[in-house]
C-alpha cells in the first residue's frame, strides 16, 4: 500500500479519493474548501495545504478544475514542488507526481520537464466518465507517461476506473482527453437536435430515445444526457463552465496545430450562451436549452 496525497476534492475527486482510501491506502487530502468529513471519517487524513500533503506522501495526485490551478498548487507558494523538496529524513525519494486533470497539453510537456528538473516523475492521466464514473469507479484513464512510470502507478488507477490506457509520453494523455471532449461536446448537441427535432414534431422523446438506444445512433451520451434533456435534470453531473473550459483548451491547442475544427467552434459557442444566460454550473447536458431557445420550444414527453 502506498501513501498518497490527493489534492482536489470536487465533483469527482471526493469519489475517487474514497476509493483510495477503501482500497487501503494511506491518503493524505487536501483542498480549497475544507477536506469533506465523510472522507475523513474514511480513514482519509486531512493537510491544510499541497506542500503538507505532498511532504508526506510518495504519489501525489492533482484533480482541478483548469492549467493556472494546477501550475499553482504544483510551483505556487506552500505548492507540491515545496513538499516534495522538503521531505525530512528522507530528502533523496523520488516522487510520483498525477495530474488527473483536463488542461493544456502544452502545459502539461512543460509541467512535466519541471518535475523531471527535480528528479522526481510526472504523469498526466485525464479522465473521462463524469461523477457517475468516478462514484462507480468506473472512469476511463488516459495516460501520459514513461512506461515504467506508467506500470507502477497502474494499480492506483484500477482503483478509480475500468479502462486505464497508456497513450504515449507526457502529454499524450491529455492530447488523448482533448478528442474525447470533442465527441462528448459534440454528440451532446447531436441528441438535443435530435430530441428537440422529435418534441417539435410531435412524438414521445422518451420512446424515440428508447428506440434510438438499440440501434447504431445508441451511445453513453444518448442514455445519460438524452435522459436528462427529457426529464429536465440539469443538475451537475459536469458543469458547463467546466466544459468551456475544456473547449477552450481544445480550440486553442487546434490553433496552435493550424486546423479548423468548425462543430467544435459551433458547440462552443452554444456553451457561452449558456453562461450568458447564467448557466454556469448547469449541467453540460443544459445546451439543449439553447437549442430550444433558438427553436422556442421546450422538449416534452408526449404524456404532458
Amino acid at each position: 500500500m502506498a501513501n498518497i496525497g490527493f489534492i482536489g476534492l470536487g465533483i469527482m475527486g471526493k469519489s475517487m479519493a474514497g476509493h483510495l482510501i477503501q482500497g487501503g491506502h494511506t491518503v493524505f487530502l487536501q483542498t480549497r474548501s475544507g477536506v469533506p468529513n465523510d472522507l475523513v471519517a474514511l480513514g482519509g487524513i486531512a493537510c491544510a495545504t499541497p506542500m503538507e500533503a505532498a511532504k508526506r506522501a510518495e504519489m501525489i495526485i492533482t484533480m482541478l478544475p483548469d492549467t493556472p490551478d494546477v501550475e499553482k498548487v504544483l510551483f505556487g507558494a506552500n505548492g507540491v514542488t515545496a513538499g516534495i523538496q522538503n521531505t525530512g529524513d528522507n530528502p533523496q525519494i523520488r516522487r510520483t507526481i498525477i495530474d488527473m486533470s483536463t488542461i493544456s497539453p502544452l502545459a502539461t510537456r512543460e509541467f512535466a520537464a519541471r518535475i523531471n528538473e527535480l528528479g522526481h516523475d510526472y504523469v498526466d492521466a485525464p479522465v473521462s466518465g463524469g461523477d457517475v464514473g468516478a462514484q462507480n469507479a468506473a472512469l476511463t484513464i488516459m495516460v501520459g507517461a514513461d512506461e515504467a512510470v506508467f506500470n507502477t502507478v497502474k494499480p492506483v488507477f484500477e482503483l478509480m476506473g475500468k479502462q486505464v490506457t497508456l497513450i504515449g509520453e507526457n502529454g499524450a494523455g491529455q492530447i488523448c482527453k482533448i478528442a474525447n471532449q470533442i465527441i462528448v461536446a459534440l454528440t451532446i448537441e447531436a441528441v438535443g437536435e435530435a430530441l428537440l427535432f422529435v418534441s417539435k414534431s410531435g412524438a414521445d422523446p422518451e420512446k424515440v430515445r428508447q428506440a434510438l438506444m438499440g440501434g447504431f445512433a445508441g451511445s453513453r451520451v444518448l442514455e445519460v444526457h438524452g435522459e436528462r434533456m427529457i426529464n429536465r435534470r440539469f443538475d451537475p453531473g459536469f458543469r458547463i463552465e467546466l466544459q468551456q473550459k475544456d473547449l477552450d483548451i481544445v480550440l486553442a491547442s487546434a490553433s496552435a496545430l493550424g486546423i479548423s475544427l468548425p462543430n467544435t467552434a459551433t458547440a462552443h459557442e452554444l456553451y457561452n450562451a449558456c453562461i450568458a444566460h447564467g448557466g454556469a454550473k448547469w449541467d453540460n447536458s443544459a445546451i439543449v436549452r439553447m437549442l430550444e431557445k433558438l427553436a422556442n420550444h421546450e422538449i416534452k414527453k408526449k404524456t404532458e
